[in-house]
């Protein structure tokens, strides 16, 4: 099958680790062509997969869709830098996501899956057991690191109903865990382990490879809506630090977030102190909606789900 048959697919973030992940995972299809839109440099891709450093809210990044053919984008670009200012945050997820959606209404793209995260609804402790897609994002009232994520689900939601000729769906995966640097990923590598004295909340995590699966089933013709993605089952937070072999340090909570500030400031953690009521509160979602409608289940047990954070990037 030539170039010119095959389907083209924009993924935004691919240099980063997940998006390398995903990329590995659509290349195996010979239907696709792949052309990526980063910021960042991505070194050692393959050959056939186009690669554009660029700002998303470039002449450029519009040209790529301008040029034409492009049957659907991946959006994973989101920049999660928490030393970041909130300005540049704002003006790179929220204007940045603004502009792919303009790009796709206007070029004829045909379907945009977007990657959020089950974190919008936010760690509480009179969240119900399990929430569904109806429930309300509820996270950056506690967390305003969390206001640009929220929001762009907001965008894409909004965007769903307004170009209903475009196939648009939202994809909210529980804690992701692997070789990406992500804030889970992360605070499970430190040895010892903070915790938080009296708190062992159930937590649902998901390997990396089945979030890339689960994306491969939403660029399926037909596929649109909002979907929670969950892993292989639930935990309590001290099972993950234990099957890792973890050493844990457990802290007072009313101590925790002030200690845990300083030594963000002073960078010797990189798990920001906004985060603690992850590990606080339980955020669990329902994924049997992803089950039922695009036919997803993830793969890899729970076993491997964990031990995936000490695994090294592919790619």
């Amino acid at each position: 099958m030539s170039s010119g048959e095959r389907t083209k697919i924009v993924i935004t973030g691919m240099s980063g680790r997940l998006g390398r992940v995903v990329a590995r995972r659509l290349h195996r299809d010979e239907r696709h062509a792949l052309i990526g839109l980063d910021r960042r440099p991505f070194p050692g891709r393959p050959k056939d997969i186009e690669h554009h450093q660029v700002d998303l809210r470039s002449k450029k990044a519009r040209d790529v869709f301008r040029a034409g053919d492009v049957r659907a984008l991946v959006h994973m670009g989101l920049m999660h830098d928490p030393r970041a200012s909130t300005a540049e945050l704002y003006s790179w997820n929220v204007s940045g996501t603004a502009h792919l959606l303009e790009y796709c209404q206007q070029y004829g793209v045909k379907k945009v899956v977007v990657l959020s995260s089950a974190d919008v609804y936010g760690p509480r402790p009179d969240n119900p057991q399990f929430l569904t897609e109806e429930a309300p994002l509820l996270a950056a009232q506690r967390f305003p690191q969390m206001r640009d994520l929220v929001e762009i689900d907001h965008l894409v939601s909004t965007f769903f109903w307004k170009a209903r000729e475009i196939e648009t769906v939202i994809l909210r995966p529980v804690h992701i865990l692997g070789s990406v640097h992500n804030a889970p990923s992360n605070y499970l590598r430190l040895d010892p382990t903070p915790v938080l004295l009296g708190f062992d909340p159930m937590v649902q995590v998901i390997h990396q490879r089945d979030v890339a699966e689960a994306i491969a089933r939403a660029l399926a013709p037909g596929a649109r809506g909002i979907y929670n993605i969950v892993g292989p089952g639930e935990v309590p937070l001290s099972v993950i630090l234990s099957e890792l072999g973890r050493r844990t340090l457990p802290i007072p909570h009313p101590i925790a977030r002030p200690m845990w500030s300083l030594a963000f400031r002073l960078g010797l953690s990189s798990y920001p102190v906004a985060e603690l009521d992850f590990i606080r509160y339980v955020c669990m979602v329902d994924g049997s909606r992803a089950e039922r409608e695009l036919g997803f289940r993830a793969k890899h047990t729970l076993r491997e789900t964990i031990r995936a954070v000490d695994d090294r990037a592919e790619w």
